[in-house]
C-alpha cells in the first residue's frame, strides 16, 4: 500500500464543533475504557467540554467524538509493531498534523506509553507543546509501568509532560526525583461507583480470560482450551472485549462447553485461566482462584526478558509482592502444567483461603485516599 493511499485511509475529521477543548488519546481496551469513566465524571462537572478522542466505542459513549478507533487495531511489543510499520508511522503523521491544525487546549494521553510518549516528544519538538512555548497542555492519565522496565523513562516524561495522574499509591515517589507534577488519582475498580463485571462463585464455570491483542490471543487462547479441556467437570466462559477478537476465538473451535461472552456482562466464576492484563486485576480483587499464563512472540520475549526486571508478570503478583496467580510463561505455559492449576483451583479449600486473603491484601494496598479523582484531576488541567 503506497504512502498516499495509506494517509487518506488515516485521514482524521476535524472537530463537529469546529473547535476542541481537549484531545484523548486511548490506543487499547482498557484504556478506552479507564478514559471514559474519567470523560463521564470531567463532562458531568463541566457540561460544555468539546472533546475528540482517538480511542474505542466506550470513549464515544461517554461523550466525546470519535476520530480513529484505535481498539480495533491495539498491539503489543516490538515484533508487532514492525509488521505495520508503516500503518503506524502514517497514523502517527496524521495524529500531529491534526493536533497542529486543530490546537486543543490539552492532550490528554492515556497509558499506551510507546505511542503516547513519542506524540508527546514531537510535539515538544515541534513547539506545539505548553512545555516548549506553544498553546496545548500535555497531561498523561495512566503511568508507564517504569518501576517495572525503563525507569529512565520518567525523565523525558518530566520534560514533554504539565501532569501526570497516577492509579498506584507508590507511584508518586517514583517520580520524587524529576520535577513532574505526580498525582495520585485512585485505581479505577476500587471507585464506589463501580461495580466490577466478574465475583466469585465456588459451582461456576472457568472463566478463560486471554487478552484483547490479536496476535497475542491466537498463541494463547489454543493453549488455554487445551487445558481446560483436561478438566472436564466444568463449563466455560471465554471473554472477548471485541468482534475482531471474537473471529480469534472462533476460529479456535472451542468446544460447545465453552460460552463465548462479550467483557462487561457479568459472570461469576470457580476458577480463572488468564493472560496478564487488566482483567486479571478485576478477577484478583474478587479473589477468584487462577492462573496467568503467557506466550510472547520468542524474539519478543527475549527482548523483554532483558528489558523487564521484576519477579512477576501480573500486576496483581507484583502489588502484593508474593505469586496470588502462579505464572507460567513461554514454554512452562504446557496445557497438563495449567489443567493441574484449574483442578487445584476447584477441588483444594486452602487454595481458595490464600486467595480470598490475598485478595484482602490487594484491596487495602489499592484502597488508599486520593486528593480526588481522575475527573477530577482533568477537570483542574483544563483550568
Amino acid at each position: 500500500m503506497s504512502s498516499a493511499i495509506t494517509k487518506s485511509i488515516l485521514s482524521l475529521p476535524a472537530p463537529v464543533a469546529g473547535k476542541v477543548d481537549l484531545l484523548i488519546i486511548a490506543g487499547e481496551h482498557s484504556g478506552d475504557e479507564h478514559a471514559a469513566r474519567m470523560l463521564s465524571g470531567a463532562l458531568a462537572q463541566r457540561p460544555g467540554l468539546r472533546v475528540a478522542a482517538l480511542g474505542g466505542p466506550r470513549l464515544r459513549a461517554a461523550g466525546a467524538q470519535l476520530l480513529r478507533d484505535m481498539t480495533a487495531t491495539s498491539v503489543i511489543g516490538f515484533v508487532e509493531t514492525l509488521k505495520s510499520i508503516s500503518y503506524f508511522k502514517a497514523l502517527f503523521s496524521e495524529i500531529l498534523r491534526w493536533i497542529g491544525e486543530h490546537q486543543p487546549r490539552a492532550v490528554c494521553f492515556v497509558d499506551s506509553s510507546g505511542l503516547n510518549l513519542r506524540i508527546a516528544q514531537q510535539m515538544f519538538d515541534r513547539g506545539l507543546s505548553a512545555k516548549a512555548g506553544g498553546k496545548i497542555k500535555t497531561v498523561y492519565y495512566i503511568s508507564p509501568q517504569i518501576w517495572a522496565s525503563r525507569a529512565g523513562r520518567r525523565f523525558k516524561m518530566a520534560k514533554y509532560l504539565d501532569g501526570l495522574a497516577v492509579i498506584f499509591p507508590f507511584e508518586p515517589e517514583v517520580y520524587a526525583d524529576t520535577k513532574l507534577p505526580v498525582e495520585f488519582v485512585g485505581h479505577p475498580f476500587m471507585a464506589e461507583h463501580v461495580v466490577s463485571p466478574v465475583r466469585y462463585d465456588l459451582d461456576g464455570p472457568v472463566l478463560l480470560l486471554p487478552g484483547s491483542r490479536r496476535s497475542a490471543v491466537e498463541r494463547i487462547f489454543p493453549v488455554m482450551l487445551a487445558a481446560y479441556e483436561k478438566v472436564s467437570e466444568r463449563d466455560a466462559v471465554a471473554i472477548y472485549p471485541s468482534q475482531d477478537i471474537l473471529a480469534v476465538l472462533r476460529a479456535a473451535n472451542p468446544p460447545s462447553r465453552v460460552e463465548l461472552r462479550p467483557a462487561g456482562e457479568p459472570v461469576a466464576a470457580s476458577a480463572v485461566l488468564t493472560s496478564s492484563g487488566t482483567m486479571s486485576m478485576r478477577c484478583a480483587l474478587a479473589g477468584i482462584p487462577g492462573v496467568v499464563m503467557y506466550r510472547a512472540h520468542p524474539l519478543e520475549y527475549v527482548l523483554g526478558r532483558m528489558l523487564v526486571k521484576v519477579p512477576y508478570l501480573g500486576i496483581a503478583n507484583l502489588l502484593i509482592k508474593e505469586p496470588m496467580y502462579p505464572e507460567y510463561i513461554q514454554g512452562a505455559a504446557k496445557p497438563e502444567v495449567l489443567a493441574n492449576e484449574l483442578k487445584a483451583c476447584l477441588s483444594n479449600p486452602s487454595r481458595r483461603v490464600e486467595t480470598a486473603a490475598r485478595a484482602e491484601k490487594l484491596r487495602a494496598i489499592l484502597h488508599q485516599p486520593a486528593k480526588g479523582s481522575a475527573a477530577d484531576w482533568l477537570v483542574r488541567q483544563l483550568g
